[in-house]
């Protein structure tokens, strides 16, 4: 195709952002073509590469059709273990309910259709492409009588998590041939005409305030991640209080790309105050506020509440912890902790229910853990990390634990089982709680009891760009009779990719839509710079 001094265009395609979906989105591109000149540009140091995909857990949610279907995409189940394996299928219709169910049927009908429908194609493409699975024993399952039984419909994640993920992605896009520069901010979308096709970017070089133009001749692809790391933002288009959410993540996801998108003309979803929505979850309230940690990373999540009590700093609870697989509920359960007293609350156990949380989470070099004999000295001791009624937090532990052994008395043959809704409630004949919990209702009892303390942490924002479901092209903001027209030359993936999600998500589900959709995208861009060579 001749050398860059000789063409138009410096590149073939241009992806922004250097997390999941961009690097899907890079190999995508060359893997329709490998001799396609493909630049990928990320405006944050290479130390922080991979965006919020770092700090994930590296989970992918996806349709198989059985342990076998998925067992030669991971490398920890040796015959020994796959033999000892429970795992039910998960089809289309099961993650189409899901992310029906959660979103409350506001998920866009053909966005959600192609990340259903293309899940399992992308995963099985991305381990052709150096993405090392594995089965997520340690968040996805529980061992009971010597059975790994997996729950909440998702049991595939990267080997080393988020930090895995990116490695593998770098590693791949140095195998394609694609050039990569860092610290290299996108400062302007380039165009001919003032509406004319997307034709390059223009960018910040590292090291300067130097800005340079780079053409493209199949387009750009924005992959740069959501406005959650803007406090500004987030206050503007999430709410009132979530500017003092925790930034889960990298400190680099601004909002630049979207505001340069809609300043192009681009049509947006999710960005009124009605239905505007982010993925959040209980985070360690002695983490930093405005970013996250890249050694610890998803470590900071606190997902064990499922097998034991919230309580805010009135000694109130305020959800029910057993409403759902904890899959179904984290994303909205951190906006629920956002909305307390200080913005913060206690997780609290028993023995028996702490010996089942997870250790990279709740460690002792991982979380400050409060530990007592007796719920009084354990109020008494959160009184000094913010608990203002510690009078009101024994006092609702024990009516909670009075419901649990109600309940307990009028069904003794139900068992604890964390793998499935195991109906053990704080509801009897005689009543319940004014919020019960409707599932793994263990008694708070046993010393000793263990506490943490937990705020918001919001990790990525829902509103973003609206896009052709089957190339990822980015619609403009005016329609062409009842059609949406597209921005030439302006694709879109990743966390900027606006409808799929509202209030809530199926954990998992975001890694998914970043790859089907950065590949749709990946592919687009090279079809087009083909196609005008």
């Amino acid at each position: 195709m001749g050398s860059i001094s000789d063409e138009k265009y410096d590149y073939d395609v241009i992806v922004v952002g250097s997390g999941n979906a961009g690097f899907s989105a890079a190999a995508a591109a060359k893997e329709h073509d490998p001799n396609l000149r493909v630049l990928l540009l990320e405006k944050a140091p290479e130390e922080w590469a991979g965006g919020n995909s770092t700090f994930t857990a590296g989970a992918y949610r996806t349709v198989f059709h059985g342990l076998d279907d998925v067992l030669p995409l991971v490398n920890n189940a040796p015959p020994d273990v796959a033999s000892r394996i429970d795992m039910s299928p998960y089809m289309e219709e099961d993650f189409m309910h899901d992310l029906q169910r959660v979103t409350n049927g506001k998920t866009d009908p053909e966005l959600s259709k192609v990340l259903v429908r293309e899940s399992r194609a992308t995963t099985k493409w991305l381990a052709k492409n150096g993405i090392q699975f594995q089965f997520s024993f340690n968040r996805q399952a529980y061992e009971i009588d010597g059975r790994f039984k997996f729950w909440g419909g998702m049991v595939l994640m990267v080997e080393d998590g988020g930090k895995g993920l990116t490695r593998m992605h770098q590693a791949n896009a140095r195998r394609k041939g694609v050039e990569v520069l860092y610290e290299c901010p996108v400062v302007g979308l380039v165009r001919d005409e003032p509406t004319g096709p997307v034709v390059g970017v223009e960018v910040r070089m590292r090291g300067s305030d130097r800005t340079k133009t780079i053409r493209s001749r199949g387009g750009v692809i924005l992959s740069a991640g959501g406005f959650e790391a803007d406090s500004d933002m987030r206050e503007k288009h999430l709410g009132p209080g979530w500017s003092k959410a925790y930034v889960r993540g990298t400190p680099h996801n601004t909002g630049d790309l979207l505001k340069l998108a809609m300043k192009a003309g681009a049509a947006t979803v999710g960005f009124d105050p009605v239905s505007a929505g982010c993925h959040a979850t209980c985070w360690d309230a002695n983490a930093s506020n405005t970013t996250g940690d890249r050694v610890l990373s998803n470590q900071y999540t606190k997902s064990g509440y499922p097998l034991g009590l919230m309580l805010n700093t009135q000694g109130k609870r305020f959800v029910n912890e057993g409403i759902d697989m904890r899959n179904y509920t984290y994303a909205v359960f951190g906006k629920a902790i956002l909305r307390q007293p200080s913005g913060v609350v206690f997780q609290v156990w028993d023995a028996d229910g702490t010996s089942w949380l997870r250790k990279e989470e709740y460690a002792p070099d991982v979380v400050q853990r409060i530990t007592t004999e007796s719920l009084q000295e354990l109020a008494k001791k959160l009184a000094e990390q913010g608990l203002q009624a510690p009078d009101d937090f024994v006092r609702t532990i024990e009516e909670y634990n009075a419901a649990v052994a109600e309940h307990r008395k009028e069904n003794p043959d139900v068992k604890f089982d964390p793998s499935k809704k195991d109906g053990l409630s704080t509801r009897s004949s005689g009543g319940g709680l004014e919020l019960d919990k409707t599932n793994w209702a263990l008694p708070i009892a046993k010393p000793p009891f263990l506490a943490v303390k937990v705020a918001c942490g919001v990790t990525f924002t829902f509103g973003g760009l609206r896009a052709d479901p089957n190339t990822a092209a980015v619609l403009a903001d005016e329609q062409d009779g009842s059609r949406w027209r597209p921005i030439e030359g302006l694709f879109v993936a990743g966390e900027m990719l606006g409808g799929l999600f509202n209030e809530n998500y199926p954990g998992g589900s975001g890694l998914t839509a970043g790859a089907v959709f950065g590949r749709k995208a990946g592919t687009a861009a090279a079809k087009r710079a083909l196609e005008k060579s």
